[in-house]
């Protein structure tokens, strides 16, 4: 089965019926990611972001290429102004997510996990970016994917 048609994942009826949709983009072939970034080991990936009935779905990927487990403690995706200048500060706006598809708590070496987070739809403008941090419980590898309002405003 290497894909599922865009057209049959057209099956949320209600908005609470995230689980059916979340499934069938997880069954798809996974597809080349359009970020990412790494630490210690840890691979963070947004291979995709699609928006469809009012909500942005996050298709992402943890990979662990470390030797120890990772112990997730939280994975939060927050808004950022970014002001340039010598005076510059960010304000973080948490988004609280609609639903969370097959989110691990735990990450064995050498394992990779595909999930999805879904979010209410929203836009940003050019001096604002978006934040997905993943933090390690009772560890130092966190990592930070930063995604540029081009890939949440022109979503697939």
């Amino acid at each position: 089965q290497d894909s599922v048609p865009f057209q049959s994942l057209d099956i949320v009826k209600t908005k609470y019926d995230y689980r059916k949709f979340c499934s069938a983009l997880l069954k798809r072939k996974p597809q080349n990611s359009i970020l990412k970034t790494r630490n210690q080991g840890i691979v963070l990936r947004a291979q995709q972001i699609i928006f469809y009935r009012a909500a942005l779905y996050f298709v992402l990927e943890i990979k662990n290429n470390s030797t120890l487990d990772y112990d997730v403690n939280f994975l939060d995706l927050s808004i950022e102004t970014r002001q340039k200048g010598k005076k510059k500060s960010a304000q973080r706006l948490f988004q609280e997510p609609l639903y969370t598809y097959n989110l691990p708590s735990k990450i064995p070496k050498n394992e990779t996990v595909r999930f999805v987070y879904v979010l209410p739809k929203f836009s940003l403008s050019n001096d604002r970016r978006s934040v997905l941090e993943l933090n390690e419980n009772d560890g130092e590898r966190n990592i930070q994917l930063n995604i540029a309002h081009g890939h949440i405003n022109n979503p697939k």
